[in-house]
């Protein structure tokens, strides 16, 4: 059986992907055989501090060599490492690589906005959209949002911008990020008619799961706007206790809602597809590409 794995290293939470690969008439395709996810919330110290601390660094070397033993007892045969918006800000990132490689002698590459737009891509999502439509694909993290405009499945204008749940819940998003972000989503998408958004991360998922909409059903922003709502109607611990939220999830919903809402809003979007990808999910479709594509 051909194994791979995607890790990767968020503001939020650090996750672990192994999946099984298998080959069909179309090609190569994957299923998702473990998930790990630990919420180690590298951002708060790199928006707050500009750097990793030293507990959050030992924790994160912890969960990389647990990583390392669970590739190696399910026989990986290639992976991909990626860390996000967090280690692109912290002063002490390649500090923190070398070490990871040192002890468990995984290579983990800080990777771009851009770049994790791409791997994103790779999920090739596309495929099955509808070509009468336009779309925006929002992809929201814990450090940024990545946007996307998809014409007729081409990506036609992509960028990163430094807005996040954690960076909110921090109180580090900057009002000219977000007007550099609203200029950029009306200048990309003024012209388009019947624009519908796509939605992928955690959160959104999340909000789709709680929204009781069938799988492939699109979420309306009434939907979204009434979830929004009632969350925010309640504390922390009641969002934990009524809801069923994990910890880390109860506070960075209501952020994230937030994003799409304003997004949607600027754009006049009613609906939003939430295809439950992300970039653990684009790392293995990549690896896909770029190991399989002449087998």
């Amino acid at each position: 059986m051909l194994r791979y794995a995607a890790i990767d290293i968020g503001s939020n939470a650090v996750r672990l992907l192994i999946a099984d690969i298998s080959k069909n008439e179309e090609g190569y395709s994957f299923k998702k055989n473990t998930l790990v996810r630990v919420p180690l919330r590298l951002g708060d110290d790199a928006f707050l501090d500009r750097r990793i601390s030293e507990r959050k660094t030992e924790d994160l070397l912890k969960t990389m060599l647990a990583f390392k033993n669970l590739m190696d007892v399910y026989h990986v045969s290639a992976y991909l490492a990626c860390a996000t918006s967090a280690m692109r800000e912290a002063e002490n990132g390649a500090e923190i690589i070398k070490k990871v490689k040192e002890l468990t002698d995984v290579d983990l590459q800080i990777i771009e906005g851009q770049r994790e737009a791409n791997i994103i891509y790779a999920n090739h999502i596309e495929a099955n959209l509808d070509i009468r439509k336009s779309y925006l694909y929002i992809d929201v993290g814990g450090g940024s949002t990545e946007l996307s405009v998809f014409v007729n499945r081409i990506p036609i204008a992509s960028k990163s911008f430094d807005i996040g749940t954690i960076r909110i819940l921090d109180n580090q998003d900057k009002e000219e990020t977000w007007e550099e972000m609203r200029e950029w989503v009306k200048e990309n998408t003024k012209s388009l008619k019947n624009l519908a958004g796509i939605g992928t991360g955690g959160n959104i998922n999340k909000l789709f799961r709680m929204s009781d909409e069938k799988d492939g059903m699109p979420l309306t922003f009434l939907k979204l706007k009434a979830l929004y709502n009632q969350l925010n109607s309640h504390s922390l611990k009641e969002r934990i206790n009524i809801f069923g939220l994990n910890p880390d999830r109860a506070d960075v919903i209501i952020p994230a809602c937030e994003i799409y809402i304003t997004l949607l809003k600027w754009t006049g979007i009613k609906q939003v597809y939430v295809p439950k990808v992300g970039l653990v999910d684009g790392i293995i479709s990549l690896l896909m590409e770029e190991n399989l594509k002449d087998k």
